[in-house]
This record gives structure tokens, sequence and C-alpha cells, in this order.
């Protein structure tokens, strides 16, 4: 007896052709060739791009690429933005070397937010440089999620050098002052 003529021999040879892309995790369109996403992955690296896309003969491909969240410490953003470029103020009186930054004496920011040296904005400063302070004496004012937190001196002393300014916005660590 005559065996049968299987027609599953043309389906399995496609299937074997399509395993390796399914291998590799990705599945394949037909007509899409993996150097040409390759390609433009590179493109997208060596530009420093977010994303690229290209359209040739009704088929469209994008490839893009997300940043890493080292660029910045929002606590919540409703869209991404390209963080703006800072450039730090040369040293003054009011803004020494980062130096004094490692001084045992520093006060440094507990969270993230916008510091002011004075309760309201026609008051006195809460401390000068030059000013003495008890431990636990009020010295600034961090304004976080509209919420005024008080900053409290660590210790008593004589406030020695002011890192911060009124309304400048601090980060979490950053010197706000120094008590010797």
């Amino acid at each position: 007896m005559k065996k049968p003529v299987s027609k599953a021999k043309p389906a399995a040879a496609a299937a074997r052709r399509a395993a390796p892309a399914a291998s590799q995790g990705r599945a394949q369109a037909p007509g899409i060739d993996p150097a040409l996403i390759e390609s433009l992955a590179a493109i997208v690296s060596r530009l420093d791009l977010t994303e690229i896309e290209v359209e040739h003969h009704g088929l469209k491909i994008r490839v893009a690429r997300q940043l890493q969240a080292a660029q910045q410490y929002t606590m919540a953003a409703a869209a991404p933005v390209a963080a703006p470029s800072v450039i730090a103020p040369p040293p003054s009186p009011m803004n020494p070397a980062p130096v004094a930054a490692e001084h045992a004496g520093t006060v440094k920011s507990p969270m993230v937010g916008t510091v002011y040296r004075r309760p309201s904005p026609d008051a006195k400063a809460f401390v000068e440089v030059g000013s003495q302070v008890k431990a636990g004496e009020k010295i600034l004012l961090i304004e976080a999620m509209k919420t005024f937190n008080e900053i409290v001196a660590p210790r008593s002393g004589t406030v020695t050098a002011l890192h911060v300014e009124d309304g400048q916005p601090v980060e979490y660590g950053e010197p706000l002052l120094v008590i010797e």
C-alpha cells in the first residue's frame, strides 16, 4: 500500500524558517529586516536621540529608547520634560566653595524643596552669618509639597557660613549652612 503524500512539508519548512526569529524573543513580520532595525538603533545611540521613525513603501518602523532617571529628582511629573541646564554661580561669601560642604558643622537639607531664610517676605531672616543659635532653634524653612517644614539647629554655636539664598530650590543632602 502506498503512503499518502502529506502537504504539511511546506508548512513545516516555513515554521523552521520563522523559528530563529521566535527563539530570539522577537516576532518578525514579513518584509522587516532585523539588520535595518539594528542599524536604526545604532543611529539612535550614536546621535543620542530618543527615537527615530522611518516609513518606506507603507512599512513604518519606529525605534525608541528610554532615558534613565538619573537626570531628575522630581517627585511626580505629568509628562517627560527635558532637564534644564544649571550653571553654578562662582563662590561668594554667601556661596563658598564646595569644600565647606564637608565641614563637621554643616547643616544639610533633609528633603527636596524650596528654602526660605525668613518666615515671611517682609520679616527679618532667622539667621545671618555671625548669628548665635541654640540647639533646637528654628534656622530655616523648607517648603515641600505646599507644606512648610521647620529646620532647627542640631547644635548650639555660631553661624559661620550660609550656602543658600531665600527662595532657592534645594536637593536632599545639599549644604544649607555651617554652625561652629
